[in-house]
């Protein structure tokens, strides 16, 4: 694991940004603001410079379960790496589509949803098609965001009528749905990204939060953190790239901590960062900076 130690990264604990606080009332202040130290000479160390892989202007990317980096380029094709940024297939679709998120941490199956054509391709672990779902067959909505679960069921959030739909793939039915309009109050939402890890789905607003169910669909709570445009899971934390640095919060106890990133990665370029097994990966418009860290 990628472990960041608090001697090597300067992290630095900060309060818990969990709630379970039911989503009208919201709360002001996502996260306490903390002094993030200043890159030294032990914190540059942790991070290992391995490449760049020069691709102009990554877009939605996935780490699967044995580290492999999934990244869409700019025209739409879904590149797949090895953990040291290492080109290994690619896939390109016959009719392109905006690749609004990508997810492959199942290894044998990845799902690329494109929002503009509403659609969903799944793809094998070699990136060879293995079929492709037009939305539209099967709902009466606008598909905002979508995700694979574990068992390889869909989630899709229903931004037209406003509810978390679990969608199966093989027999092509709707098996859950979730109405949001009382769980999301009279906020205006801002959805960007869904995902299921370890038997929650994380729904993220930009607006107000993460709103965080169980695996069946049931809302459990909602942690106050807006600004984001997506999340990713760590063992047992979910992390974010925020106010210039990656934060970490423990999915059971709900402790922080944060990290610097490496003292020679302007902050305000970065668009987001993917943390793997002992890799981790800061997206610019440049393309992908691997490092490794201890």
């Amino acid at each position: 694991m990628c472990l960041l130690t608090t001697a090597a990264c300067a992290q630095v604990a900060a309060p818990s940004a969990a709630s379970v606080a039911p989503a009208a009332r919201q709360i002001a202040a996502p996260v306490q603001a903390v002094a993030v130290p200043a890159a030294d000479g032990a914190s540059a160390a942790a991070w290992k410079f391995i490449r760049l892989i020069k691709l102009r202007n990554p877009g939605a990317a996935s780490l699967d379960r044995r580290g492999a980096l999934y990244v869409a380029d700019a025209d739409n094709n879904l590149r797949q790496y090895s953990p040291q940024g290492l080109l290994l297939n690619t896939y390109a679709p016959a009719q392109p589509g905006n690749v609004a998120q990508v997810e492959a941490w199942n290894v044998t199956t990845t799902l690329v949803f494109n929002d503009d054509r509403q659609q969903l391709v799944l793809l094998d672990r070699f990136l060879t098609l293995i079929t492709e779902m037009r939305l539209a067959d099967f709902l009466d909505g606008t598909v905002r965001v979508a995700t694979l679960a574990p068992d390889n069921r869909i989630w899709l959030l229903d931004e037209s009528n406003l509810v978390l739909r679990e969608f199966d793939p093989n027999t092509r039915l709707v098996i859950q749905n979730t109405p949001l309009d009382l769980i999301i109050g009279r906020a205006r939402p801002d959805f960007r990204f869904l995902r299921q890890y370890q038997n929650n789905t994380y729904l993220v607003d930009r607006n107000t939060g993460i709103y965080v169910f169980d695996n069946l669909g049931t809302y459990r709570m909602k942690m106050p953190i807006a600004g984001l445009n997506m999340v990713g899971f760590r063992g047992d934390e979910l992390y974010y790239f925020a106010d210039g640095a990656l934060h970490f919060t423990h999915l059971y106890n709900q402790t922080e901590r944060r990290v610097a990133l490496p003292a020679d990665v302007p902050a305000a370029e970065v668009r987001q960062v993917l943390v793997g097994e002992g890799f981790a990966y800061i997206f610019t418009a440049a393309g992908v900076s691997v490092y490794q860290c201890n």
